[in-house]
Formats: C-alpha cells, sequence, structure tokens
C-alpha cells in the first residue's frame, strides 16, 4: 500500500510565563505529522511543525487547511522513501513559504525511513554514545525572576548562559550581567544575549558599548531584520560579536543567503530548523557560512521533544564545539516524555529511557484521499 500522512495538533503549556520582546508566551500549538504504511501501521514515522507566533513566515490563519491539503495530496502520491528522494518530494509537495510544515514532513519522512523509532539521524548522539553542550537560557521577566533563572542554571551545571533582553529596564538587565560577573568571569561563564530585534538605529550603539563592558561572548539579532547596511556596520564595529538570527528567516534562495552573509559578515549566524525549513535547507547555510569563515550554532524554536530530538540528533551530525541552543525541553509541563536529558549543561540521549507517546495515540486528522 501506498504511504499515508495525517497529521495531529496538540497544545503545549509553558510551566511559567515566557517573556521575549515579542511577548509573553503561555501556550504554543503543535502539529504532528504521522506517516506509515497501511500495511506495517507499527512503523510510524512522526515529525512536528511547531510555528512561532508572530515569527514564522507560516504563522497563518490558513495554516491548518495548507497543512491538510498538503497531507491530502500526498496521499494521493504512489510514493517510495530513500534518503536520496525526500529532499526532491518536499520540494515539490510543500512550498518554501511553509517552513515548518517542510521541516515537519522531513522529520516524519527521515523517521519512517530509519524504522519509525524516533531515530531521525542515526550517530553517537542517537545511539547514547556521545552528548551535546547546550546553553542555559533565561527569560524575560522582572529582576528577580531573570536572576532566580541565571542562579538555577549555573547550580545546575551550565557554564554558558543565554539572557533574553530588550524588554524590562535596560539598568535592571546590566544589573544581572553585573551580578554574574561579580561572582564569575568570562572562562567560567560564558554569556550569550539575545536580543530579538529590540534595539534600533538610536540606540543600538550606545547599547552595546555598555553591554560589553560585561565580557559578553555575542548578541543575537540587536536589531530587527532587513536593514541590511545597519546590520554589516554592526558586524564590523561592534565590541560584543553578532549573531545573525531572525535575519535569515524568508530566505530560502541560495544565492539570497550567499548574499546576506557576504553582505553582513556576521561572526555567527543561529539555525532554527522550524524556522527555516528543515534540515536539508540548513545545510545550505552551513556550507554558506563555512566558506566565508562564518561560526553558527543550531538552536530549537519552542518544539515539544518530537521536533527537539530530530533537531538534535541533526546537530550531532557536525563537529560543532560551539554549546548548541538546544535546553527547551523542560519548558512544558506536558511535553512528550522521551530520552532526552540534561545533565550537567549537557544534552544526552538516554536510550535506557523509553518514549511515551500516549498522546500521540489519539484521532489523528484524516486526510485520505477522494
Amino acid at each position: 500500500m501506498p504511504l499515508r500522512a495525517h497529521y495531529q495538533p496538540y497544545q503545549l503549556d509553558f510551566r511559567f510565563e515566557a517573556g521575549t520582546s515579542r511577548g509573553v508566551l503561555t501556550q504554543k500549538i503543535s502539529w504532528y505529522i504521522k506517516i506509515y504504511d497501511t500495511d506495517q501501521p507499527e512503523v510510524l514515522g512522526i515529525g512536528e511543525c511547531g510555528p512561532l507566533v508572530g515569527l514564522s513566515t507560516d504563522d497563518r490563519p490558513d495554516f491548518e487547511a495548507q497543512l491538510e491539503q498538503i497531507c491530502l495530496q500526498f496521499n494521493r502520491l504512489d510514493l517510495e522513501i530513500f534518503s536520496w528522494n525526500i529532499p526532491i518530494i518536499l520540494g515539490q509537495l510543500i512550498d518554501s513559504a511553509w517552513p515548518s510544515i517542510r521541516c515537519g514532513f522531513e522529520m516524519a519522512l527521515l523517521d519512517y525511513l530509519n524504522g519509525g523509532k524516533r531515530v531521525v539521524f542515526e550517530n553517537d548522539f542517537s545511539e547514547g554514545k556521545r552528548t551535546i553542550p547546550i546553553n542555559g537560557l533565561v527569560w524575560m521577566g522582572d529582576f528577580d525572576f531573570m536572576l532566580q533563572q541565571v542562579e538555577s542554571k549555573i547550580e545546575s551545571g551550565f557554564d554558558t548562559i543565554k539572557i533574553k533582553v530588550g524588554a524590562i529596564d535596560f539598568a535592571q538587565e546590566c544589573a544581572i550581567l553585573g551580578h554574574i560577573r561579580r561572582h564569575f568571569s568570562n572562562q567560567e561563564i560564558g554569556i550569550r544575549l539575545d536580543a530579538n530585534g529590540a534595539f534600533d538605529a538610536h540606540n543600538v550603539h550606545q547599547k552595546l558599548q555598555r553591554l560589553a563592558e560585561f565580557d559578553i561572548h555575542s548578541i543575537e539579532q540587536p536589531i530587527k531584520p532587513q536593514q541590511k547596511a545597519l546590520m554589516a556596520a554592526l558586524c564590523e564595529t561592534s565590541p560584543i560579536a553578532i549573531a545573525l538570527d531572525e535575519e535569515l528567516i524568508g530566505l530560502n534562495d541560495y544565492v539570497a543567503k550567499k548574499n546576506l552573509l557576504k553582505a553582513t559578515q556576521p561572526q555567527y549566524i543561529i539555525l532554527k530548523p522550524t524556522l527555516l525549513g528543515g534540515f536539508d535547507a540548513c545545510n545550505e547555510w552551513i556550507e554558506i557560512a563555512q566558506r566565508l569563515g562564518i561560526e553558527w550554532w543550531v538552536t530549537s524554536a519552542l518544539e515539544s521533544n518530537i521536533g527537539l530530538n530530530a533537531i538534535a540528533q541533526y546537530t550531532a551530525n557536525f563537529n560543532n564545539p560551539l554549546p548548541q541552543g538546544l535546553g527547551t525541553g523542560q519548558l512544558y509541563h506536558n511535553n512528550i516524555n522521551s530520552p532526552l536529558t540534561i545533565q550537567n549543561g549537557y544534552l544526552l540521549y538516554d536510550t535506557a529511557q523509553p518514549w511515551d507517546l500516549d498522546v500521540l495515540h489519539h484521532r489523528s486528522v484524516s486526510t485520505n484521499a477522494s
């Protein structure tokens, strides 16, 4: 029998109010893609489409209608899946305007191809033989809440902390950074900042100069995207290394990707497969960045453990020593229980721990061909 694709929405609930410069998050909807052969339904490939509100290019009212149509079209095809034809299938089936759907299908197809065991990429990490260094993420909030998070991350063994800035009073943010530096040098604790485009042309130079006093490793997206000249100037003159993040979203053409990185010459780029259109799309960014001498790391985008697992296994395909942004698995109180475990600032895949997929046994949305 041909392969079938169904989808299932799932609401993820945060353990706390997660603040960013774009607002406070308390819930998030993900859409699980299930791919199987009706003759062997026990072999189930699972992927996650997790568009981010206000950020993903496919954060649109017609998202579910588009997802249903893509599943319907997939089910009408008589497909055989091989590693070499997955990019071809995705390119013909899913327009690049729907990056999270393309990423979710890519996860599900790779999982199915590997036997439906949540092994999306076979490597030392998925075999439980290797760990991935990650940064500890500190969300925006009032001073006490942010300081509590910082201290908790350090006590948990993280040696790199990522702090979201740009929403509360700037002086309070500097006070938090000063508190860290009074107790830990930059050799002991690395500090990454993520401004989510919160600064502007009038204040960005002053704020970068002030933040540099705290021995900051890097700052993600200090200004809003699509200000190429200003971003290029910042990358050249900033006392803090610049990492492009939102700047990459929506660029799908290889030449456009290359032109952006050549024009701005950032020190780092941040790769979020869900927002960039999947792993094959990230491979293009990595190839261009490496030729231009630009370093990179991978960050999850608030996926559940289904998506986080696939992204972590993808990351482990590379010999990248930088701490990765893969510490979001503990955000939700109703996450999918998985073998993913964080120990002393490292993510590992504990093969002794099972997946608990009971929530995925609920009825999916049927999209059979008519």
